[in-house]
């Protein structure tokens, strides 16, 4: 018996593409922990991430993640969670985007909005979507923000809301 078989350059082609979209590592129900001197700083966890080993290497979260920042008496000071996420290892920056919520435990406050990005090296947030941030003094709205990663010094784009003001201040 005599078989033969006969491929289109474009098929091989094709199919060999799709295997650099394949992801090298799968993981599920995940944990990272990022500590200093013995001190958990950060820790980081998902139902599922993928890793991919290219050019730029990243792992990607695509049921969701949070993120978890640490004082150094390890109470919790904020939390970023979201649908979605991506994390780009070697520049140390992660994108979340949809139902991104922030919370700084210290000051009360939640910040809500579909896409944030986290620049872990410069340990800085941002977003240029719409954000709204809750207080226990009434509500903010604006077009985007920069922040520090715990949320406490930030810079609203174009603020609106309204804040209760006390007199005496």
């Amino acid at each position: 018996m005599l078989f033969a078989c006969r491929n289109e350059m474009r098929d091989i082609t094709a199919f060999d593409n799709s295997l650099d979209s394949l992801p090298g590592v799968s993981a599920y129900d995940i944990e990272f922990v990022y500590s200093d001197s013995a001190k958990i700083q950060v820790v980081l966890s998902a139902p599922t991430m993928h890793s991919y080993e290219d050019e730029d290497p990243y792992m990607e979260f695509p049921d969701g993640f949070k993120v978890i920042f640490y004082n150094d008496d390890m109470t919790v000071k904020s939390q970023i969670t979201a649908n979605y996420g991506i994390n780009y290892r070697e520049r140390r920056f992660m994108e979340a985007k949809s139902n991104v919520v922030v919370n700084n435990y210290d000051t009360d406050e939640q910040l809500n909005t579909e896409e944030l990005i986290w620049d872990q090296k410069k340990e800085i947030i941002y977003s240029n979507k719409f954000v709204k941030i809750t207080t226990g003094d009434g509500v903010l709205y604006g077009d985007g923000l920069h922040s520090d990663q715990s949320f406490t010094n930030r810079h609203i784009i174009k603020p609106r809301g309204e804040i209760l003001v006390d007199d005496d201040e």
